[in-house]
C-alpha cells in the first residue's frame, strides 16, 4: 500500500513516525518550510530526510506542481495530518483509496479552526480524536475511527494535545490495519448535528477582568503553551498570563482588576465573579497591593 503523507505541524511529525514505525510504504511526504501561523510548524522534510522518503515543499498543495508530484507517486492512499488548509477536488481522487483526514472534536460537532483552543476556552468536558476520510468541504467525510477524550479541569493546551497525539496514535495503527485487509468500517456524519467553530484573533485572547475568574481560568490554559497566550496590558505593557488559579473571594464591593492581596507573593485580581491568582507570567512581573491591572 502505497502512502502518501501531508502535514506540518508536530502532531504530523509524531503520525508519520508512527506510520514509519508500522513499517508503512511512505512513497512521498508533502510539508511547508515555515509557516506564519501555525504556533506548532514542524518540517517533515527533517523526519524524511532521516528515512530517505522522498519529499516536496509547498505553499499550496492544490497547485499543479505539487498535484503533478504526489500524482507521479501513486499513491493508494493519502494521509493529510495537520494541514491548515482545504484539499481540492482533484487531489483529493489521486489515490485510490481516498484521501484521510483528522480532526481533534467529537464530529460532526465543532468542525473549523482551533479545536484545541476553543474546547478549553469553552470549558468543554469532553471531546475527541476522530480521522475520517475527507471531502472538499472541511472536517466533512464519512468517520473512520473517533475516541473519545475526557478533558479535565487541570487539562491546558499541552497536556490536552498530548492526550490528543496518545489516543491518536493507537488509532492510526489498527486504520493501517483495517486498510490492508480492506476491512475500513465507514460512519457518515449527520450534518444537522455540526456547528464550525471560527478562527480566533489576537483579541479572542485579550484577558477582561469583567470576565468570571472560570473564563479567565479556561482561557489562559487554552491559549498556554505551544499556543501564544492570554494577554493582559500593565503599564501599558503587554503581559502572556501563562498559568494561573481560580481563587473564591466573598468581596462583592471591590472592582474588577484590582490586586485584593497576596497568596505564597503570587497577586490575587478581582475579576467580575471569584478571582484568580497570578502562577506565572512573562515578562515576570514585581505587582503590588495597590496596582489596578
Amino acid at each position: 500500500m502505497r502512502i502518501v503523507f501531508i502535514g506540518s505541524v508536530f502532531f504530523s511529525k509524531l503520525m508519520l513516525e508512527q506510520l514509519i514505525r508500522l513499517n508503512s510504504n511512505i512513497v512521498g511526504v508533502c510539508t511547508k518550510k515555515k509557516s506564519k501561523f501555525n504556533a506548532d510548524f514542524f518540517d517533515l522534510g527533517k523526519v524524511s530526510l532521516k528515512y530517505k522518503i522522498p519529499t516536496v515543499y509547498s505553499s499550496d498543495v492544490n497547485s499543479d506542481q505539487t498535484y503533478r508530484w504526489i500524482k507521479k507517486r501513486k499513491p493508494d492512499i493519502i494521509f493529510c495530518l495537520g494541514w491548515s488548509h482545504l484539499i481540492g477536488k482533484r487531489l483529493l481522487k489521486v489515490s485510490s483509496k481516498g484521501t484521510i483526514g483528522f480532526h481533534p472534536t467529537e464530529l460532526p460537532a465543532n468542525r473549523g479552526r482551533h479545536p484545541i483552543i476553543w474546547t478549553l476556552a469553552l470549558g468543554l468536558k469532553k471531546t475527541a480524536s476522530t480521522f475520517f476520510f475527507m471531502k472538499k468541504k472541511a472536517d466533512d467525510g464519512d468517520i473512520i475511527s473517533q475516541r473519545k477524550i475526557s478533558v479535565r479541569q487541570n487539562d491546558n493546551a499541552q497536556s490536552l494535545y498530548k492526550k490528543i497525539i496518545i489516543t491518536a496514535s493507537k488509532q492510526i495503527k489498527q486504520i493501517v490495519r483495517e486498510l490492508k485487509n480492506n476491512k475500513i468500517k465507514k460512519i457518515k456524519q449527520n450534518n444537522k448535528k455540526g456547528n464550525f467553530w471560527r478562527k480566533r484573533n489576537v483579541e479572542d485572547g485579550r484577558i477582561d477582568w469583567r470576565m468570571s475568574a472560570h473564563n479567565i481560568y479556561n482561557l489562559s490554559r487554552a491559549l498556554s503553551k505551544p499556543y501564544l497566550g492570554a494577554h493582559f496590558f500593565f503599564k501599558s505593557k503587554k503581559i502572556i498570563l501563562w498559568k494561573s488559579s481560580i481563587v473564591k473571594v466573598k468581596n462583592k464591593n471591590i472592582e474588577p482588576g484590582k490586586i485584593m492581596f497576596f497568596l505564597k507573593s503570587k497577586p490575587v485580581v478581582k475579576c467580575g465573579d471569584n478571582a484568580i491568582c497570578i502562577l506565572k507570567t512573562y515578562p515576570s512581573v514585581k505587582f503590588k497591593l495597590k496596582n489596578h491591572l
